[in-house]
């Protein structure tokens, strides 16, 4: 298998302060653009912690099956 590479961010922002959230652009060496979907998570620190992990482990479950 090849070398990846995982992209990803992550912020915290007071909940009511979000009011939109938008795709972000990745430029690639070969001159196209990849889109990466962002997710928000609300909750406590406990909420969002596990609905991230959850998140992760469903990622890399997806991942690993189209391979």
């Amino acid at each position: 298998m090849a070398n990846l590479t995982l992209v990803y961010g992550m912020r915290l922002l007071p909940a009511d302060e979000v009011v939109e959230v938008g795709d972000a652009t990745l430029k690639l060496k070969n001159g196209r653009e990849a889109h990466v979907t962002m997710h928000l998570l609300e909750g406590s620190k406990e909420d969002i912690e596990k609905q991230l992990k959850t998140s992760v482990d469903a990622f890399f479950d997806l991942f690993y099956t189209e391979l």
